[in-house]
C-alpha cells in the first residue's frame, strides 16, 4: 500500500494503523516525517517489569518508577567495558565457588576412605559431616 522508506518506519506504521485507511492515504512522506518529529517518534514498548508508586508527605508528592526489561540499544564503549568486567567477575566467582566445593568433596572422600595425608592434622570438617549427615 505504501512505498516510501518513511512509511516503513515502525513509528509511522503504528501511526498509520491507528488512522482510518482513507485518512492515512492522504498523508505525504513529508507530513509523516513532521508528525514523527512533533510526536517524539520514540516508541518505548512494554517493559518486563513496570512498577510505579506515588508517595505523599504533607504538601509534597513524589513518584517512583522502576522499569526493567531487555536493552535493545547499542551499548556505549564504557557500557561494553563494564559488561565485560561484570561477566569476568561473575565467571571468576563461579570458578572459585566450584573449586572450593570440589576441594571440599575431595577432602570428604579422602576422609571417608581413611586416608591421612598429614598425621595429626585435621580441619574437623569430616567429624562435623559425620555428626550432621551420617
Amino acid at each position: 500500500m505504501y512505498q516510501g522508506t518513511v512509511r516503513s518506519d515502525p513509528f509511522v506504521k503504528q501511526l498509520v494503523a491507528k488512522l482510518p485507511s482513507d485518512a492515512a492515504a492522504t498523508f505525504s512522506d513529508e507530513q509523516f516525517v513532521a508528525l514523527k518529529a512533533a510526536l517524539g517518534g520514540r516508541s518505548w514498548g512494554a517493559h518486563a517489569i513496570d512498577l510505579r508508586w506515588t508517595l505523599s508527605f504533607w504538601n509534597w508528592h513524589y513518584y517512583i518508577v522502576f522499569l526493567a526489561g531487555r536493552n535493545h540499544r547499542d551499548l556505549s564503549r564504557r557500557e561494553r567495558e563494564l559488561k565485560l568486567l561484570m561477566v569476568t567477575l561473575f565467571l571468576a566467582g563461579l570458578i572459585t565457588v566450584c573449586t572450593i566445593i570440589g576441594l571440599l568433596v575431595l577432602y570428604l572422600i579422602k576422609s571417608a576412605l581413611g586416608i591421612d595425608l598429614i598425621p595429626g592434622l585435621s580441619f574437623g570438617i569430616w567429624d562435623w559431616f559425620k555428626a550432621e549427615f551420617l
